[in-house]
């Protein structure tokens, strides 16, 4: 089934084009990494497709319900872990997730058992206790990320998720990310060659607002004609024939 459909979709800002015509197409269950460097369009197209705002022309499906017409009933069944760690420093762990479960309507039983059961998933039960403001960059990421799961969502907008994390920082939270890809759809925003290779099932590179190529690092590599990724993607960032 098609997680995700876009049409034409673009946003424009007082006449700076940020997304030009996107087109794509996303599997359910399959993690789908968009990569390019900052001020590619890569937050714009997350924001457009989350509903956070409107596109200017164009349109984007989820699961077959249109961005533009029906966002009440997209809502429900996504979430976003944001650029910035979304995460009350003054509250602990435990009760950020648990705040969290109970603005998605769960009560206090079942808000507990939530928050129990994804500490456990995500590694933070020596944490639990601590208040937000005093976790590691890691570790607040990890929160953040925790948090966006509370509503079980179908399909998880994962933007940035290691910026600024130290090289083992970023290592463990791929193996959370690589958990997660088995159970739901994911669309990950990065400007990390090495992570959008490790992580995704399939690549699209953004280069000024548009949309490149799409295909496996090998795929692309190969279409590239380069003797590696990094060099792909270079050639195809620098290139305005691609």
């Amino acid at each position: 089934m098609t997680a995700i459909r876009t049409e034409n979709l673009t946003k424009k800002f007082k006449g700076i084009t940020a997304v030009n015509n996107l087109n794509m197409e996303i599997m359910e269950n399959e993690l789908f990494a968009l990569l390019g460097v900052n001020g590619a369009g890569k937050t714009t197209t997350i924001k457009m497709l989350s509903c956070l705002i409107k596109p200017s022309e164009g349109d984007g499906y989820i699961f077959g319900k249109s961005i533009t017409k029906d966002s009440y009933n997209i809502k429900p069944i996504i979430n976003v872990s944001p650029q910035e760690t979304a995460v009350a420093p003054n509250l602990t762990v435990m009760e950020n997730l648990e705040l969290i479960a109970r603005i998605y309507g769960n009560d206090k039983n079942s808000s507990l058992v939530k928050t129990k059961n994804i500490i456990a998933s995500f590694g933070l039960g020596e944490v639990q206790k601590q208040k937000a403001k005093i976790l590691s960059g890691g570790y607040q990421r990890r929160l953040s990320i925790a948090m966006a799961l509370i509503s079980e969502p179908k399909l998880l907008f994962l933007d940035e998720p290691t910026l600024g994390l130290d090289v083992l920082a970023r290592r463990e939270l791929w193996k959370v990310i690589k958990k997660l890809k088995e159970n739901m759809t994911i669309i990950l925003t990065t400007h990390y060659l090495e992570e959008a290779v490790a992580l995704s099932d399939r690549i699209g590179i953004m280069v000024k607002g548009e949309l490149k190529i799409i295909g496996t690092s090998a795929e692309i590599t190969r279409k590239a004609n380069a003797a590696n990724f990094e060099d792909a993607f270079i050639y195809i960032s620098e290139s305005e024939a691609v």
